[in-house]
C-alpha cells in the first residue's frame, strides 16, 4: 500500500467515530414551568425526577430540564412559558397548579403539557374531559380547592367553641380566589361559624392578614390553596405561632413545617405521577390518549408538638382520623 494511501484511509477512520457521534440523536429535553421558588420545591422537583425515572428516564443521563420559575409572580408566568416554546423542548411540566398550567397552555397548542391542577381542569379550560382531554395537555387534578368545606368541618370538631374562622385567599388568581372563599362562606354557614376572609399575595401582605384577622377575633385559621401561599409555607407557620392561631393547612408540608394540622392530597404521589406521564410522552404518547389523574388518597396530618405549644387537646375523634401523627 502507498503511503499516500494508508495516510488518507487513517484519516477516514479517525473520521468515523466523529460522524457516528454526530448522527446519535439529541438529549430529549423537558421544561419546566412552576408558579413556584426553586428552593422550596425541592422536595416536588425530586418526586417529578422519580417520576420521570420509572420511564427510564434521569437527568443528565438522557434527558435534560430547563427550569423556569416565577416564584411567586404569576404575571412572569407567560413570558416563561414562551422561552420554554422557544427553546422547542420536547414537553413542558407546568408545575404550581392553574397559573402554571394556563400560561403553558396559552403558550403552544403543539408541545404537549403535563400539569398539576388543583381544581377542576375542566373547567379552567385545560382539557375538553378528564377521560379524553384532547389537545396537547394531561395531567394530574388535586383537586385542593375541593377540600375546602371538610377542612372547616375538621376545624369544627376540633375547636367547637369557634365562633370566627379567618379564611386566607391570594386574590391574584382569581380562579381559586373566588372559589375558595364562596365555599368557605357557604360551609361556615352550614356549620354556623362567621368566616372571615383575608387576602395576600406577598410576605407583606401575608403579615396584614394575620393582623387583620387578628382584630376580628379569630379563633382560627384555614389557608386555601394556592402556589403562592405553599411557596410561603414556613412564614405562616411561623406568624401563626407567634399570634397563637390554631390554622388548618392543604398539604402534610405545612405540618410537617411546624403547622398544626393540614388535610389534602399528596403532593409528593401527585409530581411523581406528573414525572411518570411525562415519561410516556417523552417515548411517544399523546396527552389527548392520557386520562386526567383523580389521586384518590387524601390524608390528615396532625402535629401533636403544635397542638400542645397552643394549649390544644386534639379531642379522640379527630385523632382517630388522622392518617399521621407528629409528636
Amino acid at each position: 500500500m502507498r503511503r499516500r494511501e494508508f495516510i488518507t484511509l487513517l484519516g477516514g477512520a479517525a473520521a468515523w467515530p466523529l460522524a457516528a457521534r454526530a448522527q446519535q440523536p439529541a438529549m430529549p429535553v423537558v421544561g419546566l414551568l412552576s408558579s413556584r421558588s426553586p428552593g422550596e420545591a425541592t422536595a416536588s422537583v425530586a418526586a417529578l425526577r422519580a417520576g420521570l425515572a420509572k420511564g427510564g428516564y434521569v437527568e443528565g443521563q438522557n434527558v435534560a430540564i430547563e427550569y423556569r420559575w416565577a416564584e411567586g409572580h404569576y404575571d412572569r408566568l407567560p413570558a416563561l412559558a414562551v422561552e420554554l416554546t422557544r427553546r422547542q423542548v420536547a414537553v413542558i411540566v407546568a408545575m404550581g397548579g392553574e397559573p402554571s398550567a394556563l400560561a403553558a397552555k396559552a403558550a403552544t397548542q403543539s408541545i404537549p403539557i403535563v400539569f398539576n391542577s388543583g381544581g377542576d381542569p375542566v373547567a379552567a379550560g385545560l382539557v375538553a374531559s378528564l377521560n379524553r382531554p384532547g389537545g396537547n395537555a394531561t395531567g394530574v387534578s388535586m383537586l385542593f380547592v375541593e377540600h375546602g368545606p371538610k377542612q372547616l368541618e375538621i376545624l369544627n370538631e376540633l375547636i367547637p367553641e369557634l365562633a370566627v374562622i379567618a379564611v386566607l385567599v391570594n386574590p391574584t388568581f382569581p380562579v381559586y380566589a373566588e372559589k375558595e372563599a364562596n365555599d368557605a362562606l357557604g360551609a361556615g354557614r352550614a356549620l354556623g361559624k362567621e368566616v372571615h376572609i383575608v387576602t395576600a399575595s406577598s410576605e407583606g401582605e401575608i403579615g396584614t392578614a394575620f393582623e387583620d384577622l387578628v382584630k376580628h377575633r379569630a379563633g382560627a385559621l384555614m389557608v386555601a390553596p394556592d402556589p403562592f401561599l405553599f411557596d410561603r409555607r414556613e412564614q405562616l407557620v411561623a406568624l401563626a405561632a407567634r399570634h397563637i392561631i390554631p390554622a388548618m393547612y392543604f398539604s402534610r408540608e405545612f405540618s410537617e413545617a411546624g403547622g398544626l394540622m393540614s388535610y389534602g392530597t399528596s403532593v409528593a404521589e401527585v409530581y411523581q405521577q406528573v414525572g411518570a406521564y411525562a415519561g410516556r410522552i417523552l417515548k411517544g404518547e399523546k396527552p389527548a390518549d392520557l386520562p386526567v389523574v383523580q389521586p384518590i388518597k387524601l390524608e390528615l396530618v396532625i402535629n401533636l408538638k403544635t397542638a400542645k405549644a397552643l394549649g390544644l387537646e386534639i379531642p379522640p375523634k379527630v385523632l382517630a382520623l388522622a392518617d399521621e401523627v407528629i409528636e
